[in-house]
């Protein structure tokens, strides 16, 4: 008696599933568009006007890549799945506008153990949604099922960005000076970093459910920790409109001082006053549920921050005004002063944090 021979589908791999979620993703990747996109979803690759670029003296491109780590298990455990998207935006075109950079267009990879066209549709929802808020388009992406590889409920999502920035206004450490104020703008929550953490103080050592009500978040823990990450790219760059800005710091992995750092001169140093501001309730949990010192949260987690602008001492009120206006809460949190022998790091933080 003689065996069938082997086929895709025994091996795991549905295509007319990816072709399904193809179909239900379309109206999402087509509000997340641009003038300059040019033909549709479906083809080999995404194509954008250049042309476009033609009002730049010397356009620079910047091109960046993440994804959103660990935060894609809490998504898979709620079975939620049309917000994780965002906070793969809010990652690659918040690193994209650091620099100064308009982001222009995105790419998406999403990485499944078995396809599911409904959810790998709400994933795409959520990143077009994303675009729409960074002002970028989504021009394509892939979708590829691991069977045997990953488990049928598990998944992952990467992506990558390109933006454009007139090469004489590119920001950066370069432009800071002494005396110049640090602006932070406040975070929507953890966003995107540090879930490794949080999982193993939140769920391994202090056995909370996601469903748990917590009355210091008003909401569930699971709904705390799936909140989208704040996408500042059109802020910032209303910023740069309104008033002079010299640097942006995107607070992510490794936290505010260590991200702050690196747009900081040698020679001149940030110093950042913690009683400007009083992180939200998550991060005290966080420290309290597994006895975390402030120094581990400081350096894993954004602590209510989630990007800084430096600004000439005399724009900070016009970009207070700014933020403010865009619905962005942000406040003076330090000043950058002379470096001197004695200060070994590029920023120092001061103070306790206010109640």
């Amino acid at each position: 008696m003689s065996e069938s021979g082997s086929t895709y589908a025994a091996a795991g791999v549905d295509i007319e599933a990816g072709d399904r979620a193809v179909e239900l993703m379309k109206e999402w990747v087509k509000k997340a568009s641009r003038p300059e996109v040019v033909g549709g979803l479906g083809g080999f690759a995404g194509l954008f006007d250049a042309s476009a670029l033609a009002r730049y003296q010397r356009p620079l491109l910047a091109s960046a890549t993440d994804g959103v780590g660990t935060k894609v298990d809490i998504a898979r455990r709620m079975g939620v799945y049309d917000t994780i998207g965002r906070d793969l935006v809010g990652m690659v075109v918040d690193d994209l506008v650091v620099c100064g950079a308009e982001p222009l267009f995105m790419t998406d990879y999403i990485c499944v153990g078995k396809v599911y066209p409904e959810r790998v549709a709400a994933i795409v929802k959520g990143i077009a949604e994303g675009c729409t808020l960074a002002g970028c388009a989504l021009v394509g992406g892939e979708t590829a099922e691991h069977p045997g590889l990953l488990g049928a409920d598990d998944f992952d999502v990467a992506g990558a960005g390109t933006g454009v920035v007139e090469a004489d206004r590119v920001l950066g450490a370069d432009r800071i000076r002494t005396g110049d104020a640090v602006i932070a703008m406040a975070s929507s929550g953890l966003h995107s970093n540090g879930y490794s953490l949080v999982r193993h103080v939140l769920f391994d050592r202090a056995g909370w459910a996601l469903d748990r009500e917590v009355p210091e978040l008003g909401r569930t823990l699971g709904e705390e920790l799936l909140e989208p990450t704040r996408i500042y790219s059109l802020d910032c760059l209303a910023l740069t409109r309104t008033t002079e800005v010299h640097a942006f710091s995107h607070i992510t992995g490794g936290g505010l001082a260590n991200n702050l750092a690196r747009v900081i001169p040698e020679g001149l140093r940030a110093v950042v006053d913690r009683s400007t501001w009083t992180p939200g309730a998550i991060f005290e949990l966080v420290g309290r549920a597994g006895s975390v010192e402030r120094l581990e949260l400081e350096k894993t987690l954004n602590m209510g921050v989630g990007m800084m602008a430096v600004v000439p001492a005399d724009s900070a009120d016009v970009a207070l005004t700014t933020l403010a206006d865009r619905g962005v809460e942000a406040w003076v949190s330090g000043e950058i002063t002379e470096r001197t022998a004695g200060d070994a790091e590029a920023v120092t933080l001061t103070g306790d944090h206010a109640s």
